[in-house]
């Protein structure tokens, strides 16, 4: 029997490709200030608007009424489901899923399995654990098999990204103003990761935007000669040819199988701003 796999809107997935697995993608909401619009807004829309903005836009997460509609859809044709989710240190999508899962508990037994894991990352971290959970599912998996190995594979994925401008995390209050305006002269781009504990860190501090994307090349070798992943997916923000000719420098020396290429959605995007790379394997 085929799981039924559900994933939310920061995962980024590239269009066509969550239909193509049968992934079933929940979106969050984005907000200009009154204007409310779904996670999966035309990329371009987005970073254009944000960058007509004074203001930072807010997410938020799905409502657990979202998911419970989708888990009843499950049900009805007799499927289990895995739910992944971003990590629940920059979302509360998790929570929200798990809310789900116990209002349909209370309405009395189904005979369906849900289960809800937290991925740890977000972003194309979240959609390539989204894919690898979709494809073993075709495979026959049972769900507490497929739990057990998406868990797994959770602790091994790696999520970094290299950010381009510092504006948004300093309006985000993510950085110190004084601290991001002395970076920014010096021309200082963060290299950062979703740690172990599913919370965003800087890794490194590096000047200029080539030596940090290099850095993330080098983070895939650390780990190449040990790695049987066959896989690694590339967000850019609203940077394709960037991230075309980061994809190329990454092949020419590390051959994955597959590369999947996305832009970054708005949930992320509004903390990256444009010219950020993310990359998961």
């Amino acid at each position: 029997m085929t799981i039924k796999i559900i994933t939310d809107g920061c995962s980024d997935l590239p269009d066509g490709l969550a239909e193509e697995l049968n992934i079933s993608v929940v979106p969050l909401s984005v907000h200009f200030g009154e204007d409310c619009y779904s996670s999966e807004i035309d990329r371009e829309f987005f970073y254009k608007r944000m960058s007509e903005e004074a203001e930072l836009p807010k997410t938020s997460s799905p409502s657990p009424n979202e998911f419970l509609i989708r888990f009843k859809e499950a049900i009805k044709e007799k499927k289990d489901v895995l739910v992944l989710s971003c990590t629940s240190k920059i979302s509360s999508t998790y929570h929200h899923a798990v809310m789900a899962k116990e209002m349909l508990e209370e309405e009395g037994e189904h005979g369906q399995k849900i289960e809800v894991l937290d991925s740890k990352t977000a972003s194309v971290g979240l959609g390539l654990l989204a894919v690898y959970a979709a494809n073993w599912s075709k495979s026959g998996f049972h769900i507490n098999e497929l739990l057990a190995k998406m868990k797994q594979q959770i602790e091994e994925t790696k999520t970094l990204f290299a950010l381009d401008t510092l504006e948004n995390v300093i309006k985000g209050g993510r950085l110190d103003k004084l601290k991001g305006k002395v970076a920014s002269v010096l021309n200082i781009k963060l290299v950062m990761c979703a740690n172990n504990e599913g919370a965003i860190e800087v890794v490194e501090k590096i000047r200029g935007t080539q030596k940090a994307l290099k850095r993330l090349i080098d983070k895939v070798g650390e780990t190449w000669q040990q790695s049987d992943k066959k896989i690694i997916a590339v967000a850019h923000s609203n940077c394709e040819v960037r991230a075309k000719e980061f994809i190329d420098e990454l092949m020419s020396r590390y051959p994955y199988e597959r590369v999947i290429m996305t832009n970054i959605g708005p949930v992320i995007g509004t903390y990256a701003g444009e010219g950020g790379i993310v990359i998961a394997f």
